[in-house]
């Protein structure tokens, strides 16, 4: 079974992951809108029209968007907007930019100018998050705003590296409160304990989709994001395992029982070198083969078959940091998280990193 047919079979039997807008819908989007950029197959534009057309009103409201939440999960799937609005000249889809930058602007920053996750997790910076706003937010900047915030999602950079870097395991930990008053959080650092895959991956896919949106001509700018970018991908590759040739659910303590090599925070390390290296933010020569070679593990490790056909197996479905007492994020924390197949969370990105190298393929 070819991984289009695999890919295709589970777009055919899709259904939205939740009934407001969401970010895991999100990834499967992101994955159409790059199928379609590398192949020019138009089943991958018209699955986005599909799912945006009933929820996307004329004047840009968002039918299911959960207003006053504060959400930074909410701005993921609204990054298909701009191919949507290219493709279709449709001026609701550009009104529904304009309405998810205003919630955007809205939403509450830590003092030291980073977005909160969540209304609900005050003062908290995760990595997830900027994944989920960032590239949306620079590729309007670039788009319709004439580069005039650069500097604030910079600075939003600047102190994720400054507050949750670890120079000696060259990782960054999944959170941090400022406040530092969280059950999960150091009460020094305010970090949480431990380096999930996932988190890395969305941290990763952050920088290198911020690079592919932002302009080139701010040079100094797009050269830092390049360093960050160079030093995070150096880092994790250091913990690859040479068994399966992916990572582990917590990255380095694969020496733990039960820790297990997992598959999306796996095809977002694969997504980001692969087109980090098309785009020369890293060395071709040198990394397109690991890129594509992580992807091709995922193939041979993860896609499997069944009796009713083949599925994409080891997703962690889900972690966090509390609220309160939940989820502390200790190693046994992450390693008690449920694990399934076939989730947005881990076919999205498996879609965009073959998407990526499809690409990467037509560009050597």
């Amino acid at each position: 079974m070819s991984v289009t047919t695999y890919i295709n079979n589970f777009l055919n039997n899709y259904q939205h992951y939740k009934e407001y807008w969401n970010y895991e819908d999100g990834c499967v989007l992101m994955g159409c809108q790059q199928l379609y950029e590398a192949t020019g197959e138009k089943k991958y534009l018209d699955f986005i029209l599909t799912y945006l057309d009933p929820l996307v009103e004329e004047d840009g409201i968002i039918s299911n968007y959960e207003f006053g939440k504060h959400n930074i999960d909410g701005f993921n799937a609204g990054k298909v907007l701009f191919l949507a609005y290219r493709e279709t000249k449709n001026e609701k889809y550009r009104k529904a930019i304009d309405f998810l930058i205003g919630s955007l602007s809205e939403q509450p920053r830590t003092k030291d100018g980073n977005f909160f996750h969540k209304a609900i997790y005050p003062n908290q910076v995760w990595l997830d998050g900027l994944y989920m706003a960032q590239p949306f937010y620079m590729e309007y900047e670039t788009t319709f705003n004439k580069k005039e915030n650069y500097n604030d999602m910079l600075n939003q950079f600047r102190n994720v590296r400054k507050y949750m870097y670890n120079p000696e395991k060259k990782l960054y930990y999944h959170g941090y409160d400022e406040a530092k008053i969280q059950p999960w959080a150091d009460k020094e650092t305010g970090l949480s304990k431990n380096f999930w895959l996932r988190s890395m991956g969305w941290y990763l896919m952050a920088l290198i989709d911020v690079i592919g949106n932002m302009s080139e001509e701010i040079y100094e700018q797009y050269r830092e994001y390049c360093d960050l970018f160079r030093e995070a991908i150096d880092g994790i590759l250091m913990y690859r395992d040479s068994k399966t040739g992916l990572f582990f659910q917590v990255i380095d303590r694969g020496d733990v029982e039960g820790n297990y090599a997992e598959t999306s925070g796996s095809a977002m390390v694969a997504y980001a070198v692969m087109k980090a290296s098309r785009l020369g933010v890293i060395n071709p020569e040198k990394y397109a083969e690991i890129g594509t070679s992580i992807f091709d593990c995922l193939v041979s490790e993860k896609l499997v078959e069944k009796e009713n056909g083949f599925e994409l197996k080891d997703i962690c479905w889900v972690a966090g940091l509390g609220p309160g007492e939940k989820r502390d994020g200790s190693v046994e924390y992450y390693l008690s998280e449920k694990i399934v197949s076939d989730d947005s969370k881990g076919v999205g990105p498996f879609m965009m990193a073959y998407a990526q190298k499809l690409l990467l393929l037509k560009s050597i």
